[in-house]
């Protein structure tokens, strides 16, 4: 399978299946000395394991990451940094009934269809399981940015579960922590338990919406036309598995205003330009304004559910399919801490690309 690859200058490879031995990446491109080991990597990871609560799936997984390459006591040498997460936790006995059957809405019918097999163990590839590889890199990336960009920050949260959004005058930063679901309304919270309870006793699933916030991202990063870093965000999010939409700023919801109010006033402040409001979450034709860069995207309900479904074997018989095993009632839960890291990521990569073509710092300063 080819296409396994993200990123200009800071690329990461992700390999690996669910129910394999070990998944991972090879990340490339890292700067030299600067410091990382396994615990700066491991603290990303801890926040998207399964089995945290009962609102994931059950599959048990430590996801100790290990470092094989690219780091000499304590600092990064420059070489590629391969990372590797063994999974310990398989039940591959709970998708022996859909070996020659198609799950509604997973992408086991497209796999085979382009391939001519699948391996149908958790979904190979095609599984939120291989997410865990991406956070791992995610993690090599914040340690970058740490150095590179001190004051930069991203954080994540969930604003919808299935029909129910939070209230954004409830917005609490210090409440994202402080609920299983990562979401900044504490009030929102209590009542999608209740929710999804429901939903995970009816043997059902259901999505979400994710936020993700960058603070600090330094103005002018970014290029015109083919790689804005809306664009370079935009399919990163949507490359995660079960994204289904993506939105930068307002959105869709941009095609709602007037000009007058989707255009972010400008006034001289003290330290530069300040800008009024932020319709354009933080990007304007393609690059930063050094506003909040804001994405969401939403995650479309698990495909394996435990309700029966309507589909067909590889023989070409219709037949129903309901799938056994652990999954997660929302999935999107876990996304959280995945789409920050592809952000981290996509972030760096631009940052090294804008230093490579003009320097550091943007290069037309405003008031002198």
């Amino acid at each position: 399978m080819s296409f396994n690859t993200f990123g200009h200058l800071f690329r990461v490879t992700t390999w690996g299946e669910s129910h394999g031995p070990a998944l991972g990446a090879t990340v490339d491109g890292c700067p030299p000395g600067i410091a990382l080991d396994a615990a700066m990597i491991q603290q990303w990871l801890d926040r998207r394991k399964p089995g945290q609560n009962k609102h994931t799936t059950q599959r048990r997984e430590p996801d100790e990451v290990e470092i094989l390459s690219g780091v000499y006591e304590g600092q990064t040498t420059g070489t590629p940094i391969q990372l590797m997460i063994r999974n310990v936790d398989q039940r591959s006995k709970d998708y022996g009934n859909i070996l020659e059957t198609f799950r509604p809405g997973h992408a086991d019918i497209t796999y085979f269809q382009k391939y001519g097999l699948r391996d149908p163990r958790g979904g190979g590839r095609s599984s939120a399981r291989e997410t865990a590889a991406r956070v791992a890199a995610g993690g090599v990336a914040r340690a970058v940015l740490q150095s590179l960009a001190p004051g930069l920050s991203v954080r994540g949260y969930m604003v919808q579960m299935g029909s129910m959004s939070i209230d954004r005058r409830r917005f609490d930063w210090d409440q994202i922590g402080a609920n299983p679901f990562w979401t900044p309304d504490a009030v929102a919270a209590e009542e999608w338990e209740t929710y999804l309870g429901a939903i995970r006793k009816d043997g059902n699933s259901v999505g979400a919406v994710i936020e993700v916030t960058a603070s600090g991202v330094p103005a002018g990063i970014g290029a015109p036309v083919y790689a804005k870093l809306d664009t370079e965000l935009a399919a990163a999010m949507m490359s995660i598995n079960a994204v289904k939409g993506v939105e930068i700023g307002d959105g869709m919801a941009s095609a709602a205003l007037t000009g007058v109010q989707n255009a972010d006033e400008i006034r001289m402040g003290p330290n530069g330009p300040e800008y009024q409001s932020n319709h354009a979450g933080g990007i304007l034709g393609g690059i930063a304004t050094g506003q909040d860069v804001v994405v969401r995207f939403a995650v479309k309900p698990t495909s394996s559910i435990h309700t029966p479904r309507g589909s067909v074997t590889r023989d070409g018989e219709n037949t129903e399919v309901v799938t056994k095993g652990r999954h997660d009632p929302c999935v999107g839960i876990r996304a959280v801490p995945v789409g920050e890291a592809m952000m981290a990521c996509v972030l760096l990569d631009q940052i090294l690309l804008h230093r490579a073509q003009v320097g550091d710092g943007p290069r037309g300063r405003i008031g002198g």
